[in-house]
């Protein structure tokens, strides 16, 4: 008769490191510092917007200076994003007395993709091309649609995560609507 090998040290003891492992882990991925991509607030300077539009163009928010204006991420295959795009056509013809600039930021989308859909619903506003994500990332964006309302002096006074409606455009155009 032979004597049977013991395997349950060795079985808790790899139970043991594992776990150990694990929380070591769940710490670091803790606390470990995130990673700077600038600052975005409210009744701060909005960061700046250069790039090159659908349509070959150059636009720069600098341009708007002076003008409320309307920051919308958004891409043709977001439904939200599609279904808020008559509200925007509506408000810029609303409020062309005011002098309001609508600025599209297309986001997970492709170019040709978009300039078929704003082709298609008589969009008159420009739409800049974010390949690398550098304005999504200043502006922090979580998610499509959203939109920043930017009053004449270029200070960002408000900000839309998700589906604008027409309540909550007029309350925040009202915020950017004024003289400077």
């Amino acid at each position: 008769m032979g004597i049977a090998p013991q395997r349950r040290p060795i079985v808790v003891g790899l139970g043991i490191a594992i776990v150990a492992t694990l929380a070591v882990l769940a710490v670091a991925f803790v606390v470990r510092p995130a990673r700077d991509t600038g600052t975005i607030a409210r009744d701060a300077p909005a960061p700046p917007i250069a790039g090159a539009t659908l349509d070959g163009g150059e636009l720069s928010l600098d341009d708007f200076r002076g003008r409320p204006v309307v920051i919308n991420f958004w891409g043709p295959t977001c439904v939200p994003c599609r279904d808020e795009f008559p509200l925007l056509k509506a408000k810029l013809d609303e409020h062309a007395a005011d002098d309001l600039a609508v600025i599209g930021i297309l986001m997970a989308d492709p170019p040709d993709l978009a300039r078929t859909f704003v082709a298609e619903q008589g969009a008159t506003w420009p739409t800049v091309v974010d390949p690398d994500g550098t304005i999504k990332a200043a502006y922090r964006v979580a998610l499509r649609p959203q939109t920043y309302f930017v009053d004449r002096d270029g200070i960002l006074r408000s900000i839309q995560i998700g589906e604008l409606r027409e309540p909550d455009f007029e309350r925040q155009y009202a915020l950017i609507a004024g003289g400077t």
